[in-house]
């Protein structure tokens, strides 16, 4: 597995592609991951924070890549992409973050095709799982992963936070 190479761009329509995000994408990054962190219970905006943990992914690959699904003028929406090591499974294993569509555009696939994006780069670089964490009050944002074949884990999500 090498997580270093990136998936090629795959064109959506004729006006939107996912590819990656690059330095240059930043203010547009901040701007998606401010409104998704606003309908959050867990997570209050902060753009200094926000700007700083998409720089750390941009500027370290190792770490994961940020996909973007773009037009020629603008971002419509984002996915940020982790990797780590499950000794569970034996491999590497990528959290799913910060998945958005700018609401402008949503309910036309974008989502989707994004998720799936990501699915695919896993599937072609040997990444073992894909985990995420989904608001547990959003019935929505639930059945939409449902959907693409996400499954509920036993597993409970627990926190502690070390920052200021």
């Amino acid at each position: 597995m090498d997580p270093s190479h990136t998936a090629p761009i795959r064109p959506l329509n004729q006006r939107a592609r996912i590819e990656p995000a690059t330095l240059d994408d930043l203010p547009r990054l901040v701007d998606l991951t401010m409104a998704l962190f606003e309908m959050e219970e867990d997570f209050s905006p902060d753009r200094r924070k926000q700007e700083r943990g998409l720089r750390s992914i941009l500027e370290q690959p190792s770490r994961g890549r940020i996909f973007v699904v773009r037009t020629d003028y603008e971002i419509l929406g984002m996915v940020n992409v982790l990797f780590t090591i499950s000794t569970a499974m034996g491999g590497f294993v990528i959290l799913l973050e910060d998945v958005i569509i700018h609401p402008e555009f949503r309910g036309q696939g974008y989502g989707t095709q994004l998720v799936d994006y990501v699915v695919d780069f896993a599937r072609r670089k040997d990444f073992k799982r894909i985990t995420l964490l989904t608001d547990k009050i959003s019935e929505e944002s639930q059945r939409f992963f449902e959907k693409l074949n996400f499954r509920h884990s036993s597993m409970i999500p627990m926190r502690l936070t070390l920052e200021d």
